[in-house]
């Protein structure tokens, strides 16, 4: 894949680039702050970028309104997220925005390479992939809900696994169930939201909105 990378410490930026060079990805640009991150995705039209939240000048969500920008003028371009916290009400944003080709993950994941880069080829190929501690976070935000209180644990595993961007045979390994399994506690999920087939709109979209929109 093509990659801009936008991180304004070097050292990271540096072992990144380093990093995706060795997995055969093109970084072809590795930027410092939101506004030049803006422009090389103008410039360069990669396949993703992979931001930091946190860069100059005030050093708090300058990356994100960067990568929400490029959301809403490239939506073809993925966009992964990497964050030290869960800034919710931009990640609800984020997850809001499209039903694919978007991430976020806490920053502890980078460490963990293989997790990192499971991540970054999801965001490729158009699918989500969101760390399961910002699906937490933001779910439980909405845990007073009506809807929320009527799906069983078992469906609260399965939205929360949609909303981190699974396909329903992942989520069937990951729960150890059957897909068909999977497909009934969904089709459940979308009853009890009340979400009807409807042309033009993606219902397992509209199930995870329901939950974390604010």
């Amino acid at each position: 894949m093509r990659i801009v990378l936008a991180e304004d410490s070097t050292l990271l930026r540096e072992g990144l680039v380093r990093l995706l060079a060795e997995e055969g990805h093109e970084v072809v640009a590795a930027v410092g702050d939101g506004a030049a991150l803006v422009d090389a995705v103008a410039a360069e039209q990669p396949d993703v970028c992979v931001v930091d939240v946190r860069m100059p000048p005030t050093h708090t969500d300058e990356g994100l309104r960067a990568a929400l920008e490029i959301r809403e003028r490239w939506p073809e371009i993925g966009v992964l997220v990497l964050s030290q916290y869960v800034e919710k009400r931009y990640a609800t944003q984020l997850i809001t925005s499209d039903a694919g080709a978007v991430g976020y993950l806490l920053k502890d994941r980078v460490a963990q390479v293989g997790e990192f880069l499971d991540a970054l080829d999801r965001v490729g190929a158009g699918n989500a992939a969101f760390d399961p501690e910002v699906v937490r976070q933001l779910l439980a935000r909405t845990t007073h809900t009506d809807p929320l209180s009527r799906l069983t644990s078992r469906e609260v595993d399965v939205l929360r696994q949609m909303a981190e961007g699974y396909t329903n045979d992942r989520i069937a390994s990951s729960l150890h169930i059957s897909r068909s399994a999977v497909e009934k506690h969904v089709n459940s999920i979308f009853d009890k939201l009340d979400l009807a087939r409807s042309t033009g709109y993606s219902r397992r979209v509209l199930a995870v909105l329901r939950y974390l929109g604010s």
